[in-house]
């Protein structure tokens, strides 16, 4: 989004009246209701109605003077406050509001658009949308879940999180908007999902990829260990003589793609681990081991 003094078309000096006066002039220009699909009229109805809900708000507009937050009202980033500031309990991010679709700011609109043939009274117009960001951790968007989160404006939502959500996907609540204006339908409010990472599961594709470590004893004899899935631990078998990086598929333990309703896999990628504290019999064991095919494991590493 640009600056909003330019979208408006004001002074970074002026006054509130004279941002209420140049942003209503604007809005009876582009109010999607009074050039219905015009797609162009309708983003620069969005775009002059985020100006305004922030440069009408004075403790707003001088955060966004100061350079605190950005011009969609965003926290900038590398500030100590901002988890403070900008988190809620449950992860919900400040609202980044489509405008100021208050009753009774747009009843000012349209009795001044319909001014000379008497006023807007008995129009019914829809409500403004509101878009939201939403944390929700990694699980959640790889299982599914239900929550209930209370978003930065005080208002408390029921949101489904769809099994095999992307990060920065968008959800769509109809109905959960600003309310209509003389008995209008509500808007709906649209709910940008920013997954967590989690500490040892990294999705790519539908795949699930984790790096499991296995003690000398199984990488050398192979054996079955618990590894974990998305769905809980799975006993998986390792082969004799597995190294670092050696990679095993668990077929169907990945993420549900949506459109065709199967899931991914899981790869896990083993890495040999020797006990943390030395140990005498392992050191006697490797003074006096020679291998019967002599191996050098940095072979090729330093040809040019």
């Amino acid at each position: 989004m640009g600056d909003p003094y330019e979208i408006l078309g004001v002074d970074r000096s002026a006054s509130q009246a004279d941002i209420r006066k140049a942003y209503r002039k604007l809005a009876k220009e582009c109010h999607p209701d009074l050039n219905p699909g015009d797609a162009v009229a309708e983003a620069r109805f969005k775009e002059i109605s985020t100006a305004q809900s922030l440069l009408s708000d004075p403790e707003k507009r001088q955060r966004f003077d100061d350079g605190e937050i950005d011009a969609a009202g965003n926290e900038q980033p590398d500030r100590s406050y901002y988890n403070a500031y900008a988190d809620t309990a449950d992860g919900a991010k400040y609202a980044r509001y489509s405008g100021d679709h208050s009753a009774e700011n747009m009843s000012d609109i349209f009795a001044d658009l319909f001014g000379r043939r008497g006023s807007a009274e008995g129009m019914k117009l829809r409500g403004g949308d509101i878009s939201y960001t939403l944390n929700v951790d990694w699980l959640e968007a790889a299982k599914g879940a239900k929550k209930r989160a209370t978003m930065a404006d005080g208002k408390t939502l029921d949101i489904s999180i769809p099994e095999g959500i992307r990060d920065r996907q968008t959800l769509r609540l109809k109905g959960k908007g600003m309310p209509g204006i003389g008995g209008g339908p509500p808007g709906d409010a649209y709910i940008e999902v920013h997954i967590n990472a989690h500490r040892f599961f990294t999705r790519k594709d539908n795949n699930v990829h984790v790096t499991v470590p296995v003690s000398l004893n199984e990488a050398v004899l192979g054996g079955k260990i618990q590894v974990p899935t998305i769905a809980g631990a799975v006993e998986m078998k390792i082969p004799k003589s597995a190294n670092t990086g050696t990679t095993l598929r668990l077929k169907g333990r990945g993420i549900l793609d949506p459109k065709s309703g199967q899931h991914g896999d899981q790869y896990v990628r083993l890495e040999v681990m020797l006990p943390k504290e030395p140990d005498e019999a392992l050191t006697a064991f490797a003074s006096d081991w020679s291998p019967a095919t002599a191996y050098n494991p940095r072979d090729g590493m330093m040809e040019p």
